[in-house]
């Protein structure tokens, strides 16, 4: 693993959050087939896609991430909401089997690995990825 990317693990103060991310960099690289990247912001990100919006405002992104934060693990790229977009909806039905978490603007919040069903976030990982 990029020593970067170590380094960021290893500022994670609560072990068993650093236990998590650990494993969530393992999981994430074993769905998408990417080497993790570190991103502006401790990001560890897997793939990119550059975005444009109506606006002409336009960049690169992770296609999925993560970044390991004090109260939890800030997940990217895995909720979508796009009216009634199949995809969204597909989501709508894995969150409401994942566990226990908590959401933000495109972001979902996990505590701890232990309160999500591993196979379930798989397929939201596989899901945002193919979809990015």
């Amino acid at each position: 693993m990029d020593e970067k990317i170590t380094q960021t693990l290893d500022r994670v103060k609560v072990k068993r959050r650093r236990a998590d991310a650990g494993r969530l960099v393992e999981i994430m690289s074993e769905v998408t087939g990417e080497e993790p990247v570190l991103w502006p912001g401790n990001i560890i990100g897997f793939g990119s896609y550059h975005y444009k919006y109506a606006s002409g405002r336009e960049g690169d992104t992770v296609k999925v991430g993560f970044a390991p934060r004090a109260a939890a693990l800030t997940l990217y790229g895995l909720i979508q909401r796009y009216g009634e977009d199949t995809a969204a909806l597909e989501n709508d039905e894995l969150l409401q089997n994942l566990g226990t978490f908590t959401t933000g603007v495109g972001c979902l919040y996990i505590k701890y690995l232990d309160d999500v069903d591993e196979a379930v976030l798989r397929e939201l990982i596989r899901k945002g990825y193919e979809a990015g």
